[in-house]
């Protein structure tokens, strides 16, 4: 599977598994309700989801011209450390609107489910390349 096809259902796939993940989260550890939390799920995960197609599209464009071809363990973590530095920069001030908390609070927040995703964003690429294959140009 390449290609659009390839970035929908891999996007597609990380974003519903996420949002499950978030409201659950959100729920157990604030006194938020269940259209707070699943609202913020869903917002971030419209945030997440723009972003994820920028980058990967950028990342991959950028992994065709490199001379070593296939996923390293350091691609890889470049690959999750890229996105997910990304993303802070637009869901810190999104957290911070819907929850009105202050920029350090949803930081701190932020922060929590970034340590997550990061491990989530390495296992999931992993296990969805063994699932699917590498992207054309890569392997």
């Amino acid at each position: 599977m390449q290609g659009a096809r390839r970035r929908v259902l891999y996007v597609s796939l990380y974003e519903g598994l996420a949002i499950a993940i978030v409201t659950l989260t959100l729920l157990a550890f604030t006194n938020e309700g269940i259209a707070s939390s699943g609202g913020l799920a869903i917002g971030s995960s419209a945030i997440a989801l723009a972003w994820n197609l920028v980058f990967n599209a950028l990342f991959e464009r950028w992994e065709r011209r490199q001379p070593v071809r296939g996923r390293s363990l350091a691609r890889r973590v470049a690959h999750a450390i890229g996105f997910e530095g990304g993303l802070l920069l637009w869901l810190v001030p999104f957290f911070a609107w819907w929850l009105g908390v202050s920029l350090w609070q949803a930081l701190l927040m932020d922060i929590g489910f970034l340590l997550f995703f990061l491990v989530y964003t390495f296992v999931f690429t992993w296990a969805f390349d063994r699932l699917f294959g590498l992207p054309a140009g890569v392997e």
